[in-house]
């Protein structure tokens, strides 16, 4: 073992079952400041290929969340040819009131003469995860979110994003009542091979 890179059993123990938890089961509080100072910066904390930091943070509060909720209702109505159903006006209404702190993570990769589009959105997807693993090791509940106001255009510029930029997802955190469910994981043996030169 290099002491370059020593074992963190604690590490590999936490992420082996950290597990999401529905938005729908968060409360409050939300983390503190200096705690979601520290989540964010470890979440930035990810493989960057030519240092660019293809992406940021857009933090909405719970007291806003009722605000976005009635223009995603109103954007989703004016595209819809039918009439919303109640269930569905409300499932708009909440969207951002489900949990007491929603991180939204921008992507805006940029053309780069060596490095890929794709490699500058892998990094963001990874700044989702890594967002996730700190709110949950700060003691936090934790959701990845992609619904359809992370693609609508309308949407996400009410959100907040820019010219040349897309979200990779909005990352809910609050405390749990609950437990997480566990979910069936796939078997290393269906998703894992040794290559072999054909």
């Amino acid at each position: 073992m290099s002491n370059f890179a020593p074992r963190c059993q604690e590490a590999l123990d936490f992420l082996l079952r950290r597990r999401s938890h529905p938005s729908v089961t968060m409360t409050a509080p939300a983390p503190s400041e200096s705690e979601l100072t520290d989540i964010l910066t470890a979440a930035a904390r990810v493989p960057d290929h030519g240092k660019l930091a293809p992406w940021r943070f857009v933090i909405y509060r719970a007291e806003q969340g009722e605000r976005i909720g009635a223009k995603l209702l109103e954007i989703a109505e004016s595209k819809g040819e039918a009439p919303l159903d109640e269930a569905r006006r409300q499932q708009e209404l909440t969207r951002f009131t489900r949990g007491p702190l929603v991180v939204g993570v921008l992507s805006r990769a940029a053309v780069h003469p060596k490095i890929p589009v794709w490699e500058q959105e892998l990094s963001a997807g990874a700044v989702c995860m890594n967002l996730i693993s700190a709110a949950t090791a700060s003691g936090y509940a934790a959701q990845w979110i992609s619904e359809w106001y992370a693609f609508d255009e309308d949407a996400s510029r009410f959100l907040g994003a820019k010219d040349g930029e897309r979200f990779a997802g909005f990352i809910h955190i609050g405390t749990p009542t609950q437990a997480p469910f566990e979910r069936p994981r796939p078997e290393l043996a269906q998703i894992c091979t040794d290559w072999s030169e054909s």
